[in-house]
């Protein structure tokens, strides 16, 4: 069984998000091994730019050697569910890589942790929430797995 990572900084506070996410999350590991970090916000006194930059260092010290960093980023590549499940297929393949997404704090991520990543992708154009990013990133992932495997969920 192929094997997909994410680091997320913060806790999920929501309780329906917790319930989202568990949810596509016990879908999603029917098909995949899934590994979660859950790194800590940095501190809310400080200013939105110092936040990023140290929860980028933190995010750079969780990632593996055979980590292939997908960022969530709003400005990264826009594609379709058939496209990302094409895309999950080959990202999943090499037996050496592990796909590893990262969803950044409420002001997104460092360029530190940009620059490291192979793959810039994004959910939308608009900004979300970061609790709804990562929702709906296990709800697309869940998608790709289903098409890939010929499952009704996704219909055309």
């Amino acid at each position: 069984m192929s094997k997909i990572r994410f680091v997320w900084v913060g806790k999920l506070k929501e309780p329906f998000f917790n319930e989202a996410c568990a949810h596509y999350t016990k879908k999603l590991g029917r098909f995949y091994k899934l590994e979660e970090t859950i790194l800590k916000d940095a501190p809310g006194k400080l200013p939105p730019e110092e936040k990023v930059l140290r929860e980028g260092k933190s995010i750079i010290t969780k990632i593996k050697p055979s980590d292939m960093l997908i960022c969530m980023d709003e400005k990264g590549a826009e594609m379709t569910s058939v496209e990302l499940s094409k895309k999950l297929s080959q990202w999943t393949e090499d037996p050496n890589l592990t796909p590893c997404f990262v969803i950044g704090g409420p002001f997104g991520l460092s360029e530190e942790v940009k620059n490291v990543a192979r793959v810039k992708l994004s959910l939308s154009k608009m900004t979300l929430p970061h609790e709804l990013a990562r929702t709906m990133l296990l709800e697309q992932l869940y998608r790709a797995g289903s098409i890939l495997r010929g499952s009704p969920y996704h219909h055309v």
